[in-house]
């Protein structure tokens, strides 16, 4: 067995197929404009230029923005502000850290508040992973950290150490981001400016969470997928208000349901990618939509990805005009009902009207 197969949970390991294993060397690149980033990309989703769009006067961005959460629910972000040194230290460092063995990742956040989860990515309030009787497993594995706690993470590992520093700096810049989309957002939707404005008093606080996940590679992935198989994420939407994900794999992997056709993104060097969640849906009355979404195993490559979620406080309440008043603690126990009973998310339909 190689070392990166024992890197990964024992079930996952007739999937995962080493790599070269040489030394992992994250490529330097300059950021792309968003021209570029269009004329490359083969499935042209909404290009917003984060440098434009906190430019009170350009309303043209403001209207791209708004269209792009209308029409697609999701959008790449160029120009985010995130220095290129600090991107690349943590495609390093989330490498290096996904490559440790299995079992010093499961007992290196024992007793702490960040956790280390795998076949699903459907978590506890806890950050433990969620089973459920109906539900296949996922060929994922990752950490979960909660931002407001991460000073009171002291591993002993000196690479999780590392690797904690780099998230506190990360964390502060798709903060920053978060409250700029947010701010954005609110100049587009009048009607619901106000709740909005008070979905904007939680990134800074205690309801931010980045999550990193690995999925091997496999040659028969073909396979894996057909009669309903094995998924890196199966289809499904966030729960969040919204999602930055940044992901370091060149692969189209991250599949997006548009117009009823699976769209592969390509990953683009240091863009980063934006998704409408389902609470941003229900505040914004569907005016917005949550992104259906999938991660397929690669043939060629594992694939390591960072993302960042907005949640609402607890006992925030929804109240709007096509669903009934429900908290997000409602909404999360409701799907974590689902997916024990029924193996899947069944989302905001369970609230409308």
């Amino acid at each position: 067995m190689s070392h990166l197969d024992s890197s990964y949970p024992p079930p996952l390991r007739d999937h995962a197929v080493d790599e070269d294993g040489g030394g992992h060397h994250p490529e330097h690149h300059q950021d792309p404009s968003p021209e570029s980033v269009s004329n490359s990309d083969p499935v042209p989703i909404p290009v917003i230029d984060l440098q434009c769009l906190n430019n009170d006067d350009d309303d043209g961005v403001l209207r791209k923005l708004d269209e792009a959460c209308r029409e697609w629910g999701i959008f790449r972000l160029v120009n985010h502000g995130v220095p290129v040194a600090l991107m690349a230290e943590l495609e390093d460092l989330t490498k290096r850290l996904f490559s440790i063995s299995f079992e010093t990742k499961k007992t290196s956040c024992e007793g702490s508040p960040v956790s280390y989860f795998w076949g699903t990515p459907a978590l506890t309030p806890s950050g433990t992973a969620l089973s459920g009787g109906h539900r296949k497993i996922n060929l994922v594995e990752g950490f979960h950290l909660p931002l407001s706690q991460l000073s009171e993470f002291h591993p002993q590992l000196p690479l999780l150490q590392s690797f904690r520093v780099a998230m506190i700096g990360y964390g502060e810049h798709v903060s920053r981001i978060a409250t700029s989309l947010f701010k954005a957002m609110a100049k587009k939707l009048d009607d619901e400016v106000k709740i909005i404005e008070k979905a904007r008093q939680y990134v800074s606080e205690k309801t931010g969470y980045i999550r990193v996940y690995r999925y091997p590679r496999s040659p028969n992935h073909h396979l894996l997928h057909h009669n309903n198989g094995e998924w890196g994420m199966e289809p499904h939407t966030d729960s969040s208000v919204l999602s930055i994900l940044n992901y370091h794999t060149q692969d189209s992997s991250l599949e997006l349901l548009h117009n009823d056709q699976w769209l592969p993104l390509l990953s683009i060097p240091n863009t980063l990618v934006v998704n409408i969640g389902d609470i941003m849906q229900a505040i914004s009355d569907d005016r917005y939509k949550s992104a259906l979404h999938r991660v397929r195993i690669s043939q060629e490559k594992e694939r390591i990805s960072v993302c960042y979620f907005v949640f609402p406080e607890e006992e925030f309440v929804m109240k709007t005009s096509k669903y009934k008043p429900f908290s997000y603690s409602d909404f999360r126990s409701q799907v974590q009902e689902d997916i024990k009973t029924i193996g899947c998310k069944v989302g905001l339909s369970r609230f409308t009207l």
